[in-house]
């Protein structure tokens, strides 16, 4: 098939995604001695900047716009990058090898990285589309909240994954009241196990945090075209001048599925190699829409394997193939807290405590058929950096040796290395 539509500008490697897997894929490009012309298109109007500190330490008010940009704009300009603001990625031509954007423009490839990320899930209840139904996947969902926050005091978190907690925590160190909904009977269920999940409850529950488990949303209420509450499934009214939605991304692989790339089962993302090609001729896909066939078959939203991801596709590209082989890690900031995590705890069958979490820190290891395969640290960065070892290696390990906080675990990787 052909696109019904001229041709405006022609790269040879395109990049769709100004995310934080699109940048880096650029970056990688150029650092691994690619010469030709590289566009970047992003869906966003400003350049690429880091997403993690939107729930965090921007929407604190600690951290200015500039500082989050991934490199100063004058980066993309030095290093031959042609930067296509505003713009999404809506149709593939893998044939004609053009992309569509929604503007109706189209913009030929020689290579494309589709590095497009995702949109959040939206509610599907009566009142989704009222005013103060809120995300925070962007900038300027981010910004909309800010300039809202100085005459709201009731806010409704609606999921307690990373995002709600860690949006929850900030509201309420700027003195707002704060209620969680989790239709899960705790939070972080999908990725920690359950004293993770009971510390931060507690923690959260400690500052003042209302929060709600095993419950839904049947209907989000509205008065004059603003939200006013959230009715729950136990048909409990919740008073909320603003509702945060946090319940996953929908991954943006659709311009990609309709051009014949193989996606995973439930089309929950785009099927990759080790080197992250797609079933397409020349395209490859890297970050939070990219499922590798060699991994554990999910989806992996975290700002590494984004960055390890798109430097797999840059070295591919460029003549240089390193195969991916991926530990993901994962941090997240809560109050005081620190959650860092290695390794995919997916099919653990063992938990083994290290350290008492009726303190301010421990940490929980992970084994599936007596093997290390993820670890949990709560304000313990020791533990995480002596730890990893043991994840990257699936080291067997006596589980009373590592609840042993008397033997550290340098001495234990080192014996087992």
């Amino acid at each position: 098939m052909t696109s019904a539509h001229s041709t405006i500008e022609h790269f040879d490697c395109l990049v769709v995604g100004g995310g934080h897997a699109g940048a880096e894929t650029v970056i990688a490009l150029r650092q691994a001695g690619f010469e030709g012309g590289i566009g970047l298109l992003g869906d966003e109007p400003v350049p690429p900047y880091e997403r993690p500190a939107l729930s965090k330490d921007y929407l604190a008010g600690k951290q200015d716009f500039e500082r989050l940009l991934l490199r100063p704009s004058e980066f993309w300009t030095k290093h031959g990058v042609t930067l296509r603001l505003g713009r999404r990625g809506e149709a593939v031509d893998p044939e004609a090898r053009t992309v569509t954007c929604d503007d109706h423009t189209t913009i030929g490839y020689g290579v494309l990285v589709w590095a497009a990320g995702g949109r959040p899930r939206a509610l599907t209840c009566p009142g989704n589309d009222l005013d103060g139904v809120r995300t925070l996947r962007n900038k300027a969902d981010c910004d909309r909240l800010i300039a809202v926050l100085p005459r709201s005091h009731h806010l409704a978190v609606i999921g307690g994954g990373y995002i709600g907690l860690e949006a929850a925590a900030v509201l309420r160190e700027l003195g707002k009241e704060v209620t969680i909904i989790e239709t899960l009977d705790r939070v972080l269920a999908r990725v920690a196990a359950e004293p993770v999940s009971r510390f931060f409850e507690a923690e959260h529950r400690s500052r003042g945090v209302d929060l709600r488990l095993g419950t839904g949303v049947t209907e989000i209420l509205g008065r004059e075209g603003a939200v006013s509450g959230v009715r729950l499934t136990d048909d409990t009214v919740i008073r909320a001048d603003q509702v945060i939605v946090g319940i996953g991304i929908e991954p943006a692989i659709q311009p990609l599925l309709r051009a014949g790339a193989e996606v995973a089962s439930g089309g929950t993302g785009v099927l990759v190699d080790d080197l992250c090609r797609t079933t397409l001729a020349d395209v490859y896909c890297v970050g939070d829409c990219a499922v590798m066939r060699s991994g554990p078959g999910v989806r992996i939203e975290s700002r590494q394997n984004a960055s390890e991801q798109a430097r797999t596709a840059g070295k591919a590209i460029s003549g240089h193939p390193q195969p991916l082989r991926l530990v993901p890690w994962f941090w997240s900031h809560q109050y005081d807290l620190r959650l860092q995590t290695i390794g995919l705890s997916l099919g653990h069958d063992q938990t083994v405590l290290r350290s008492d979490p009726g303190g301010r820190g421990f940490s929980l290891f992970y084994l599936k058929n007596g093997a290390v395969i993820a670890l949990d640290c709560i304000n313990a960065t020791r533990d995480y950096v002596q730890g990893r070892k043991l994840v990257e290696a699936g080291a067997h390990i006596d589980p009373a040796l590592l609840s042993d906080v008397r033997t550290p675990l340098k001495e234990i990787a080192a014996a087992t290395a």
